[in-house]
């Protein structure tokens, strides 16, 4: 039976790229048409991604963007920040709806682009056309788009994890977050400090306080509700090949409860089919690895500083390759098709 739709996944030989196979192969509605790539050309995907041996006679092609998305009713784009931006242009000239997992279009001021991606924006004049793809706050808006810029892996847990304090109006001033991540977040290629030997003994911080995604959370979280959002984040990278948990500081009035904590968290994702608020445990990142779930939590001390307010800890882990990558591409992919978002994606993962 001929499916619905037709994809392309354009950058497709790298971590997120197997994950946009991996999803769209088993995809019900959507069939994948092709994988451009400017590695492993003319190779089957399983060169490049040895679980996927058999399942497709598809090979990596070296096709221009606008050649790769003729004829698509979306393409995914999987390619690096600073190169997706001058894509996309040519891209949107076939027509076809875009799904984009760089950070070129995550930002709607060209002006925080230039200072933490390190160059002035190629195709600014195309901001405002992307709807930045976070389904739990942008549903509606990611439905009827045309364009989506799917979130980056630190944002997303760090906004999850936020979220709810932001819409009750409990987050405003300046706040702390410490995220520690998955070297799969680098990338295929390794580096000196993302090498295994290296890596898997190790802690350590990259980017403090200057990382790329600090603009894209504080944006998104302001959007939501957050008052004069300033963030503090510092990265670390830790000896795992997947996952992000993410720790975030707030500072609230004295008064407000642990039960108005828990409702603000419930009110917030009780309809979200993908977040998870565990109730006997705090979220763990080998509970979520290999699915597109989150889970949230919080803590809140019992004592109120000098100024009578009182700490809360959020916490939030995703897997960076599934909802912090791929996954939620593919789910906003669905809601702009007029899917159900959950198609490919509910699966558990596993455990541990």
């Amino acid at each position: 039976m001929a499916k619905k739709f037709r994809a392309a996944v354009i950058g497709g030989s790298g971590y997120g790229g197997a994950e946009l196979i991996r999803r769209l192969l088993i995809h019900p509605e959507v069939s994948l048409e092709r994988v451009a790539s400017v590695d492993f050309v003319g190779e089957s995907l399983s060169a490049a991604h040895p679980n996927l041996e058999g399942l497709t006679p598809l090979k990596f092609e070296n096709l221009a963007p606008e050649k790769a998305a003729e004829g698509m009713d979306v393409v995914l784009l999987g390619l690096p920040h600073k190169i997706a931006a001058t894509k996309v242009p040519e891209i949107l000239k076939t027509g076809t709806r875009i799904v984009d997992l760089s950070g070129d279009f995550r930002l709607k001021d060209a002006r925080s682009y230039e200072r933490y991606y390190g160059q002035k924006h190629p195709s600014a004049e195309l901001l405002e056309q992307f709807v930045y793809g976070l389904p739990e706050l942008n549903r509606e808006k990611i439905r009827t788009a045309k364009y989506v810029a799917s979130p980056g892996c630190f944002a997303t847990t760090i906004e999850l994890g936020l979220l709810p304090l932001a819409k009750a109006g409990l987050l405003a001033g300046a706040r702390e977050v410490a995220g520690i991540t998955g070297s799969s977040g680098a990338g295929v290629i390794p580096t000196a400090t993302t090498h295994h030997p290296t890596r898997s003994v190790n802690l350590r911080t990259y980017k403090p306080l200057e990382h790329q995604h600090i603009p894209e959370i504080a944006e998104t979280l302001t959007q939501a509700g957050a008052k004069n959002l300033q963030l503090r984040f510092v990265p670390i990278s830790a000896p795992l090949a997947r996952g992000i948990f993410a720790t975030a500081f707030a500072h609230i009035d004295g008064d407000v409860t642990r039960d108005r904590l828990a409702v603000a968290f419930a009110e917030t994702y009780h309809q979200e089919p993908f977040v998870r608020v565990p109730n006997k445990r705090l979220p763990e990142v080998a509970a979520v690895s290999g699915s597109n779930f989150v889970e949230v939590g919080f803590a809140l001390a019992d004592e109120t500083d000098q100024d009578g307010r009182r700490t809360v800890a959020c916490f939030s882990v995703t897997d960076n390759l599934i909802k912090g990558g791929a996954g939620q591409a593919i789910q906003s992919m669905n809601l702009m098709l007029g899917l159900d978002e959950r198609l490919t994606l509910e699966d558990p993962g596993s455990w541990p």
